[in-house]
């Protein structure tokens, strides 16, 4: 994951590479990513301070598609230049991810909130409020209040700003994909279905908050204070 290689590269104390390969398609489509994932999402949120699941924050992120990404599942981003994939991520206030959706990068924002929203509504009852950018605005705004009982926030960019800024709660999601882009399988798409795609990414973030997690119950108590 952190260095990219391809299934057929895998070093040479692991399994053959078909049988690690068969291994993570049965989990895939099985959910127990998604499972393992959520179970350390829960447990990160937990150990820090008290961010559960009724704000999120909505963004996405094209990245470029490589040759073994079929026609039919790649798009062209006419904003940002990009050939390939968008990559639609719901994270709750600290970043961790709720929610992931992979479609071509020709897919508006507007659009893949459509199915995006909804799943992370049945998953996560408690969900309210959400924070997105200006790719959200229009009919998306009235349909998620009247359809899932929740408030699209959207926060806008100053006019009177010039270069970069940092933006209040769409900050979040932005750290999120530069977690993700740590990950150097997923500096691009290599992924032939959207469904592998959307696996990688939730193994990168598992792999994040499992670090996280070792780190922190490493870390000493902190001494009584006296009375």
């Amino acid at each position: 994951m952190d260095n990219g290689i391809k299934w057929r590269a895998m070093p040479s104390d692991f399994p053959p590479w078909p049988r690690v390969y068969a291994f993570f398609v049965r989990w895939r489509d099985a959910g127990l990513v998604a499972e393992l994932h959520e179970r350390l999402r829960e447990a990160s949120a937990q150990l820090r301070v008290a961010a559960r699941s009724r704000a999120g924050v909505v963004d996405s992120q094209s990245v470029k598609a490589d040759a073994t990404v079929t026609h039919a599942s790649r798009g062209f981003d006419a904003g940002k230049k990009i050939n390939g994939r968008k990559r639609h991520l719901l994270t709750d206030t600290l970043g961790l991810l709720l929610a992931v959706l992979v479609t071509p990068a020709s897919t508006t924002d507007r659009d893949a909130a459509r199915s995006l929203l909804p799943t992370a509504k049945d998953h996560f009852r408690q969900l309210a409020r959400i924070w997105a950018d200006g790719g959200y605005t229009g009919h998306l705004t009235d349909w998620t209040t009247q359809h899932l009982g929740v408030v699209l926030d959207i926060v806008r960019r100053s006019d009177d700003v010039q270069g970069f800024q940092v933006l209040p709660r769409r900050w979040v999601v932005e750290r999120s994909f530069a977690w993700l882009l740590r990950s150097r399988r997923l500096v691009r798409d290599y992924e032939r279905r959207t469904d592998t795609s959307e696996a990688v990414i939730l193994w990168s973030m598992t792999m994040l908050m499992s670090r996280r997690l070792a780190a922190q119950r490493q870390q000493p108590p902190a001494p009584a204070r006296a009375a």
